[in-house]
């Protein structure tokens, strides 16, 4: 065979009929197809056709059908989906599950970055590829969408492939290239709420010749914030409570919230609920707070309560402006080499809202109202409670990130034979600048709170008479709106800085080496040096300096750690392909992959995946497939070097109410009658410099049916499964709570406040110590109807079921088996996120001459959610029924189906194009989920969060 080139008849299935539908402009929005054959055989007319690399191999064949499962959204469906992002295009797609960010995450987000987690295995198990190669930043919204000429899905592990991280499945990235002419495009877009304006524009510039080509570009998009006050679903903060549904925000009030021993609040003629010895109590509307009258007892919940509704000053989505340039090029330097590069630069600035900080009372806050202050009307220290500061406004997070990434190689045939190389080199960068205002300085503030007196001028100051305090003027915390210029004064803006980067070289080769009766066995072998360096560097105001408390010189929320650090890998690999028979009864074909890679790592050691991959086609109409792949994942920077970062975690604590045990490890520092105080609790999440790598394996079996007498119908349904122990990760806060009061384990990873009784800290580091099985079913139907009339119509239809997805945080321990299918747990209490049991594609694709259009519907199954519990099984999941009697609540979310609606006309004497659209076109809205959703009372990682959205595009080829 020469230059990689066979003889081959029409019916190389798959991609030849897609791509006759494309072009008649039959293609709408993202729906994801299957590579695989919609056109039977057609033996008389043979046509040559270029061998070619597909997704989840390295060796070129000419079959697009392979025993990898892959799911295609080309460039004709990128243009019509009426997306700005490669994130709003990829997470639409079924496979996806679990807890990926994206723009719409703001309390824990507001970087306005996107990423994928297939099978729901988190972003950090599925890798992102370039043309093949490795994407540094894992930020789908990095890459320019314009650069795009198609996204490959790999829906299986090819760690043997591809290395670390292919677990759950890859994303590769296709560019463009050898692109002739030039496209512009602009784009504009609105919610029904009149809010959400985004505007987009893009050029296309290229130009070839018989010895190469270059393609430029540039890319603009500004996406403006959604409040969460101007959705109903998500304002005011709502909480459930056995089915009486009331508001219930934050207990960190603008009126303060202060905890007291219940006999100075008796002194003072208030009379408060409960027995324990400590009282909350909160100053009244209008009062200066100067003596014990001008409080009240604090209500904390049911109806009327007290709590602060925080959620009007969220976002539902956070704001974001991108920009950048790519470019891709090749030149012919002799007959037998050309050069290639590839290179973008994307640059974005985004912010997160939260509402004003809640400022807690304590040692590890600094803020201790002091007995001794001239403000405290109780005359005791009060180290418990806290206060909302209004009076500074909302908390602001501002990221500049800028992402470059740049691929340069050489590639040619040996001789005339088969064989090819390719050689080259990656280089990528990710800078990021976090700026984050609404903070105090703790020291300042707390010297400001401590002991105080009436100087000889008759001015407050801080201290005593014998030890004054310089430059320091008391605060008055008990009425705030008397100390508004001294607040001001103290205010912080903490910032940090982090910067990483990845350098890449790599040699392949591939081709034919002999000759079987049934075909060409060909082979692919490689070798590839990496090096991985990350570094985040926190001002001195947000740094951490006690790693065991995660303080820093500010509130908690701001605090950072400093991480640097390295990581190389050398790594060898190889893949073998081998047609076994062809052309025999009932074995059209059978052909059989192996591939196996070594990786050798400076920080983990070494470690070998190997693979092997079975096509059996008894006749032309049906494809058997399968792979088994040892699959792996190598510890990141951040997991070995990462240092703490504190966290605000939702918990249950079980010692609260008839849960005491004076006995029990896990209620030490409570007391008889305790009552749980605060719904969150600080979480320690740290790194871990003696971690290894995961290992488990992926699994799939497969039908591809192509009927040859119902003609453009094509079926296909894929059975997997994947396991993976020594899982990296923390064992979870719930977790850590549960294991100490159940088995008195890990107890000395939490301690109570000594005068509240609250959980007040609990410390969780990344630990080899958990396993991962999830198993489903992909199932997945196109059909291009007969041509009409009244135009062409393809009906498609890409689903996903999972049939289990167990999480064990101790692996061999049931007791610590989450069983999450089925089921939604906020990221933010520990769990994994959105497990729904269905999620589908189902779409209508219409043309007629210059005119198409398309509906498309989204669909999510629906989740049961609540409080999680153990079963009689031994294994924990979330409560199937309401129990008052353990105070265990369980809800059902209903099912979620979301219609776009995509209309498209081609100007063809002004090659032009103009695509409107409608998104949730029936302005279907999330489901409630109360206190258990962590964002605007809903998962906004799963469902829209915008509401009816309108959009157009205008496109202009010259």
């Amino acid at each position: 065979m020469n230059s990689g080139t066979k003889k081959l008849t029409i019916s190389v299935r798959a991609a030849l009929s897609l791509s006759a539908v494309l072009a008649a402009g039959i293609a709408g929005p993202a729906f994801a197809q299957d590579a695989t054959k919609s056109a039977s055989a057609d033996q008389k007319n043979p046509t040559t056709l270029e061998t070619i690399t597909v997704t989840g191999s390295r060796i070129r064949r000419v079959d697009l059908e392979t025993a990898n499962p892959v799911v295609t959204i080309d460039r004709a469906q990128i243009e019509r989906a009426g997306k700005l992002t490669l994130g709003d295009l990829v997470q639409q797609l079924p496979e996806i599950a679990g807890a990926a960010t994206n723009p719409a995450v703001n309390n824990g987000g507001g970087d306005g970055a996107s990423t994928v987690s297939l099978r729901g295995l988190g972003s950090q198990r599925t890798l992102l590829l370039l043309d093949g190669h490795r994407v540094a930043y894992q930020d789908l919204n990095s890459i320019p969408l314009a650069m795009i000429e198609r996204v490959d899905v790999l829906k299986d592990g090819a760690s043997a492939v591809y290395g670390s991280d292919a677990i759950g499945g890859v994303v590769n990235f296709i560019t463009r290239k050898n692109y002739q002419g030039a496209q512009i495009s602009v784009d504009y877009g609105v919610s029904g709420h009149g809010d959400g304006k985004r505007r987009g524009f893009s050029a296309v510039f290229g130009q070839t010749s018989d010895k190469g080509g270059i393609t430029v570009g540039v890319n603009y998009n500004k996406q403006d914030a959604v409040s969460a006050g101007n959705r109903k679903f998500s304002n005011p903060a709502l909480y459930n409570y056995f089915g009486s549904i009331f508001p219930l925000g934050s207990s960190y009030i603008p009126n303060g919230r202060f905890v007291i021993p219940r006999t100075v609040a008796a002194a003072s003629g208030l009379s408060c609920a409960g027995t324990a010895a400590n009282v909350s109590v909160t100053r009244i509307d209008g009062t200066t707070g100067a003596t014990g009258s001008d409080f009240r007892c604090y209500k904390g919940s049911g109806a009327g309560n007290d709590t602060y509704n925080y959620a009007p000053y969220n976002i539902e989505m956070t704001p974001a402006e991108r920009g950048g340039i790519f470019t891709t090029g090749n030149y012919q330097l002799t007959d037998s080499v050309q050069a290639y590069f590839t290179g973008f630069t994307q640059k974005t600035r985004s912010n997160y809202q939260l509402a004003p900080l809640p400022l807690i009372f304590g040692a590890d806050s600094g803020v201790i109202l002091s007995k001794n202050s001239i403000y405290n009307p109780f005359g005791v220290d009060v180290s418990s409670g806290g206060w909302r500061d209004v009076i500074g406004g909302n908390r602001i997070g501002q990221y500049r990130t800028q992402a470059d990434q740049m691929n340069l190689g050489l590639r040619g045939n040996f001789g005339q034979s088969s064989w090819q190389w390719d050689a080259g080199v990656v280089w990528a960068r990710t800078t990021q600048k976090g700026s984050f205002s609404g903070y105090y300085s703790k020291s300042a503030l707390a010297a400001a709170v401590g002991p105080s007196y009436i100087d000889a001028n008759g001015n407050p100051a801080c201290g005593t008479a014998a030890n004054p305090i310089a430059n320091c003027t008391p605060v008055n915390l008990f009425d705030p709106a008397q100390s508004v210029s001294v607040l001001n004064g103290l205010r912080v803006t903490p910032s940090s800085q982090s910067y990483a980067s990845e350098k890449t070289a790599y040699a392949t080769a591939n081709g034919e080496l002999f000759n079987l009766p049934a075909g060409a066995v060909s082979a692919s072998i490689g070798a590839e040096y990496r090096k991985d360096t990350s570094s985040l560097t926190p001002d001195y105001v947000s740094l951490i300096t006690d790693p065991n408390l995660g303080s820093c010189q500010t509130s908690q929320d701001a605090c950072r750690s400093a991480q640097a650090g390295s990581v190389d890998v050398k790594e060898l690999y190889g893949e073998l392909f081998v047609p076994v028979l062809a052309d025999m009864p009932f074995v059209k074909s059978l052909n059989v992959t192996l591939g196996s890679r070594y990786s050798k790592y400076s920080s983990a050691g070494s470690t070998t995946n190997s693979r092997m991959g079975i096509e059996y086609r008894p006749v032309d109409d049906l494809l058997v497939r399968g792979t088994v792949d040892e699959v792996f994942r190598a510890p990141t920077i951040g997991d070995l070097f990462g240092g703490v970062t504190p966290s605000a975690d939702t918990y249950k604590d079980p010692c609260s109410g008839t849960g005491y045990s004076a006995g029990n490890p896990a209620c030490a520092g409570a007391s008889a009658g305790f009552v749980q105080g605060t719904a969150q609790t600080r979480a320690l999440y740290g790194s871990n410099s003696s971690l290894k790598p995961e290992q488990g394996k992926s699994i799939s079996w497969g039908v591809v049916y192509d009927p040859h007498y119902v003609q453009g119908l094509s079926v296909s349904a894929d059975l997997w499964r994947i396991y993976l122990n020594d899982t990296i990760g923390s064992l979870g806060t719930q977790t850590i709570i549960d294991q100490c009061y159940n088995f008195s384990r890990y107890c000395g990873l939490l301690t109570r406040n000594p005068q509240t009784g609250d959980i007040e800290t609990v410390n969780n580091t990344s630990q080899n110590v958990g396993r991962v099985t999830v198993s489903g079913l992909d199932f997945g139907v196109k059909y291009k109807l007969p041509e009409f009339s009244f135009g062409n119509f393809m009906l498609t239809l890409d689903t996903t079921y999972l049939k289990s997805y167990n999480r064990e945080a101790i692996a061999g321990d049931i007791s610590s088996q989450y069983n999450y299918a089925g089921t939604y747990t906020s990221s933010a209490t520990g769990g994994d996120g959105n497990y729904a049991r269905l999620r589908g594609i189902v779409g209508l694709l219409w043309n007629l001459g210059d005119f198409d259009a398309a509906i498309r519907t989204r669909y999510v199954s629906g989740v049961r959610f609540g409080d999680t519990v153990s079963t009689p099984a031994g294994y924990n999941t979330v409560a199937k029924v309401s129990d008052p009697n353990t105070g265990a609540q369980s809800f059902h979310a209903g099912a979620y189906a979301m219609t776009n609606i995509q209309f498209g006309y081609q100007f063809k004497p002004w090659n032009a194009r103009i695509d409107v659209g409608v998104d949730n076109a029936f302005d279907r809205q999330p489901p409630m989920l109360w206190q258990y959703g962590f964002n605007g009372n809903t998962d906004e990682r799963t469902y829209d969060t915008v509401g009816r959205y309108y959009w157009t595009r205008l496109t202009v080829k010259f």
